[in-house]
């Protein structure tokens, strides 16, 4: 096989380096988005997530994160976890009407959490941080909720997280956290005529019901009479040819 001119080899690889290095290009950008960590959670209950929040500056380090929680599908309750070297905020705010939720009904809710940094909790360039929470109920008539977060560096620089992903566009560069929404799943119910009962440690079982057992206990016990008063048929037939035969 005839081998490729030099020129054209130092072609194809200088091609190949290219292809490569457009690849990384457009993977480093997604790989500092901020992002809620899960992205699914269960429609109408509660949930433990994380944001997400990567430093990909070269020289300023992470020193804020504010995130706004969605006013259309408000969240009454909202627990975050205690992280070293940050101090956080959350924020409630009257709704404009009361809310019917699985729950009852919710006058306010959360609007925003801010976490603050301090000397020694600063998400240095090249590093990232998680900001755990836990929130709910979720709304049961959505299928995701959107975070808006505002990112701030220690040299005044705020990277702002709020652009919404339309279907059929490019992804934005600045896009907003989001949390997708998954529907309960289904339990499966006892098949008919069966009973579920519940042990101490809250396991269930299912049963068949009392008038099977009845059933099976009364089959049993005719069975068991059955095979006696056939034993004993044998023996006094075994007992009449013994006389027959003495005689």
């Amino acid at each position: 096989m005839r081998s490729l001119p030099a020129s054209t080899r130092r072609l194809s690889a200088g091609a190949v380096v290219l292809a490569a290095a457009g690849v990384l290009a457009t993977a480093v950008p997604a790989f500092a988005h901020v992002t809620v960590q899960p992205g699914t959670a269960t429609q109408g209950g509660y949930t433990a997530v994380a944001f997400r929040v990567p430093d990909e500056s070269d020289t300023a380090s992470t020193v804020k994160l504010e995130v706004t929680l969605p006013a259309d599908h408000p969240i009454s309750s909202v627990n975050t976890q205690p992280l070293p070297g940050w101090t956080v905020q959350v924020d409630k705010s009257q709704l404009p009407a009361p809310v019917k939720t699985e729950g009852g009904s919710i006058t306010s809710a959360v609007s925003k959490i801010t976490w603050t940094a301090d000397q020694t909790g600063k998400i240095g360039p090249g590093q990232f941080q998680e900001f755990k929470v836990s929130l709910g109920p979720l709304p049961a008539d959505a299928d995701q909720l959107v975070f808006k977060a505002l990112q701030t560096k220690d040299d005044g620089t705020v990277v702002r997280w709020i652009d919404e992903a339309k279907d059929g566009q490019p992804e934005p560069a600045h896009p907003a956290p989001v949390l997708h929404l998954t529907k309960a799943a289904a339990t499966a119910s006892p098949a008919a005529g069966q009973q579920v009962t519940a042990s101490q440690d809250g396991a269930t079982t299912s049963a068949a019901p009392k008038s099977d057992d009845s059933t099976a206990r009364t089959l049993a016990v005719v069975g068991i009479v059955v095979g006696a008063l056939g034993a004993a048929l044998g023996v006094l037939g075994l007992r009449r040819k013994g006389a027959g035969s003495a005689s």
